[in-house]
């Protein structure tokens, strides 16, 4: 029997994925529509988002071969911009070219959190993704370094007392940022079941208003997809968004000067230089380094 495309379609146009693959998909930040079920009928299911890799080519998938000369895979269609395309156009524009924007960049080990995930993992059905320790460790962070968890508003500064964090989401037609709010008095636990209902939601076009306004920080992950190092434009009302990329095994210097190799994960902070000044930012980002390189300081 020949293979199942990539992302099979029920009739009403939605594709056929078991929830527990949905979920999945929405914490690696798979495009369900890439992969090839191999569940009955085509259905997707957990096994197959694990083995899915963004450069690997789905079984039965077109073929993406250069076409022949004097064929053209390009058109001169307009294209209408959706009212939301539009409001991330807007908002974005406003961010980068009013606010101005400062990066910091830092590594970090990620060994001893993806070892304790591991652990606290072993024995549960539904898996903590990472996103939800970054989250958390974020919060801590925040609650130490306010000046990142405020917003500028023209003639004065508002700190926030509850850190709101948002997590970019793709969809079809752009972006959208769920929030979980008042991180820094949960825990691991619920902010993972929070940040999964509303992924969820967000895949379904399911949010409410209220699930995706008024993030006083926000994260952007595309690790998922192979990339390394990246900046965001910041969130408003934030004042700083922190880019996450992919976790790589690297070289390091150990203290011996011996070679060790070592997760890595790169990460940038963008700043609003109107609010948060340089070694503030640094600060931060120190400190959130350190909680994720040793998690228990936290978790515990």
């Amino acid at each position: 029997a020949p293979a199942p495309a990539a992302g099979s379609s029920s009739p009403e146009g939605r594709i056929k994925s078991s929830p527990l693959a949905r979920r999945v998909a929405a914490e690696k930040g798979v495009d369900l529509a890439q992969v090839s079920g191999s569940g009955p009928g085509g259905r997707i299911v957990k096994h197959d988002v694990e083995a899915f890799t963004p450069s690997a080519k789905a079984p039965g998938a077109a073929s993406f071969a250069p076409a022949s000369v004097g064929a053209s895979a390009l058109n001169n269609e307009r294209i209408p911009v959706s009212r939301k395309r539009a409001t991330i156009a807007k908002r974005l524009g406003e961010s980068l070219f009013t606010a101005p924007h400062f990066f910091l960049t830092v590594g970090i080990e990620m060994d001893g959190l993806l070892s304790a995930r591991e652990k606290l993992n072993e024995k549960r059905k539904d898996k903590l993704g990472l996103n939800s320790f970054i989250i958390k460790f974020l919060a801590e962070a925040l609650k130490r370094h306010q000046a990142l968890n405020s917003s500028w508003e023209g003639d004065f500064i508002q700190n926030h007392a509850s850190v709101d964090i948002g997590i970019a989401v793709a969809q079809p037609d752009g972006l959208i940022t769920p929030v979980v709010r008042d991180c820094g008095a949960k825990g691991v636990l619920q902010i993972e079941a929070e940040l999964r209902d509303l992924i969820d939601k967000a895949r379904n076009n399911q949010l409410k208003p209220e699930d995706y306004t008024g993030a006083t920080f926000t994260i952007s992950n595309l690790g998922s997809f192979g990339i390394e190092e990246f900046t965001a434009i910041i969130n408003p009302p934030g004042v700083a968004i922190l880019a996450l990329g992919a976790t790589v095994k690297t070289p390091v210097v150990a203290e011996d000067d011996s070679l060790v190799v070592k997760k890595i994960m790169k990460v940038t902070l963008s700043c609003d230089h109107r609010v948060v000044d340089g070694a503030v930012g640094a600060g931060f980002l120190t400190e959130f380094k350190g909680m994720v390189e040793d998690p228990y300081r936290v978790l515990l």
